[in-house]
């Protein structure tokens, strides 16, 4: 990237920095309604069907609400700091080009490398999470088999076009959505007395004060649970990484963010609602999926059946995103001339084969770690991934924050932004200041200082391998 800052930034549509390289061009075939299918498959998985209980369990069931409620805002105020972003600049893999862009090669480097080992961890745990669920059904087939063919099936999916994937994408995330849709719809009407309640539980307001009060862990309780929500909400910003295939940018990119967040919130905020209402706090944890505990509790026919069906989705919409978004982080490496060329280039179909072929090869390496070394490298690999997710928001916030400060001085106008993040700059300065204090609490957590741990010698390594590798300062944005 070569642009020399003029007196006002170029167009989205005609700065030449967000232009491919010659045979890496990828096709704007997605809509708004695959991009926000997008994110909710990228979103919506095992973090809200199984782990649900176990948040409220550690926060108790009010503390839960809130740490799920400040978790939808953070997303929020990062989502709108990123749609400023890849509306002005609408390339494929955004976050990783505007860190870049703004914050220096190095820092776009670490945080493409960081996003990408994030989920390629992800596909390897998500194939062996669908072939365990997927023994209930078929005892005598190994777990093996069925990762070789959900791989094979989400390989395939991505390698024919990215609209394949988009339409694939749609209808596998859309699953998810009518299983959420559907629990707290029976939920809510178990709660006001439509629905009998079968099992003879308690339900209903009683359920917020247990024995210890409204937080029975205390507020400490709430703050851990915060951290694990930020990771829940992971995955809106793959609206991001598809920016450089939608169509018409300006008007898809905000129209997607803003119905993205609004549906997220509403599902995970009514979901824990309802668990927390219906599913006793005592009992709550992981043993069992809380959907399941619910469709129980109101005698809902095969509802294990079920849950497990919608959930084996769940891994594979996630792992379906997961390697989408993987392929374009290589591909916009190549494209950026941070990894090799070839890695840009892309079939007659716009799809980035070399790409996605190494990052499915990571997934499934990531996968044999889990076998071979589940208490050292593959610990290591998923403390990384957990810590990359904060560490991308942040990447993404403070590339807003530099990107408006220079546009400003450059004597650009926010209103000829087509697109701009409302309260600048307290909104992404706030939500800054929460994913710090996030980080900060995972170092303090020894359930999770791992993240920390491993993820800040794996970023620092990242910096000081780029900048042996280029020369580049870390800190030399390109304006």
């Amino acid at each position: 990237m070569t642009a020399t800052p003029t007196p006002q930034a170029p167009d989205a549509a005609t700065d030449p920095t967000d232009q491919a390289p010659e045979g890496s061009q990828l096709r704007r075939t997605m809509e708004s309604r695959h991009l926000v299918m997008i994110a909710l498959g990228g979103v919506i998985g095992s973090g809200l069907f199984v782990s649900s209980g176990y948040t409220v369990s550690q926060a108790g069931p009010l503390g839960a609400i809130l740490a799920y409620g400040i978790g939808a805002v953070v997303a929020y105020m990062v989502m709108s700091c990123l749609g400023e972003l890849s509306v002005r600049h609408p390339v494929s893999a955004g976050f990783h080009v505007h860190a870049t862009r703004y914050l220096g090669p190095a820092w776009g480097f670490a945080t493409a490398a960081l996003y990408w080992l994030c989920w390629a961890v992800a596909l390897g745990s998500e194939f062996t999470a669908s072939g365990i669920l997927m023994q209930r059904w078929f005892p005598g087939v190994p777990v093996w088999v069925w990762c070789l063919v959900f791989a094979t099936l989400l390989f395939t999916m991505n390698a024919i076009s990215a609209r394949v994937f988009a339409e694939t994408e749609f209808w596998f995330a859309l699953i998810k959505v009518i299983a959420v849709l559907a629990m707290i719809v029976v939920g809510a009407a178990a709660l006001i007395g439509i629905v009998p309640v079968t099992t003879g539980a308690d339900i209903g307001l009683d359920n917020l004060m247990t024995d210890n009060g409204l937080f029975p862990t205390g507020l400490t309780g709430v703050l851990v649970t915060v951290l694990a929500v930020f990771y829940a909400f992971s995955g809106t910003e793959l609206i991001g990484v598809a920016a450089g295939e939608a169509k018409d940018p300006e008007k898809t990119i905000p129209r997607a963010i803003r119905t993205a967040v609004l549906r997220l919130t509403v599902f995970f905020v009514g979901a824990i609602i309802v668990i927390a209402l219906i599913v006793p706090y005592e009992t709550a944890g992981t043993d069992e999926s809380p959907f399941v505990t619910v469709f129980d509790t109101v005698g809902l026919p095969f509802g294990a059946d079920v849950m497990n069906f919608v959930i084996i989705t769940a891994l594979l919409s996630a792992g379906n995103s997961g390697l989408y978004s993987c392929a374009r982080m290589l591909h916009s490496l190549g494209a950026e001339g941070q990894a090799p060329r070839v890695l840009s280039r892309t079939t007659q179909h716009g799809v980035p084969l070399l790409a996605l072929s190494l990052s499915m090869l990571g997934g499934l390496a990531s996968l044999l770690s889990s076998v071979i070394a589940p208490g050292t490298l593959f610990l290591a690999l998923v403390s990384v991934a957990g810590y990359a997710t904060v560490a991308v928001w942040i990447a993404i916030v403070a590339s807003q924050l530099s990107f408006r400060r220079s546009y400003l001085r450059a004597g650009g106008q926010v209103g000829d932004l087509v697109y701009h993040s409302p309260f600048f700059p307290w909104l992404p300065l706030v939500s800054l200041l929460a994913l710090v204090a996030s980080l900060i609490g995972v170092a303090l957590d020894p359930a999770q200082s791992a993240a920390i741990w491993f993820g800040i010698p794996f970023t620092l390594l990242c910096l000081a391998w780029y900048r042996w590798r280029h020369g580049a300062g870390v800190f030399t944005p390109q304006r």
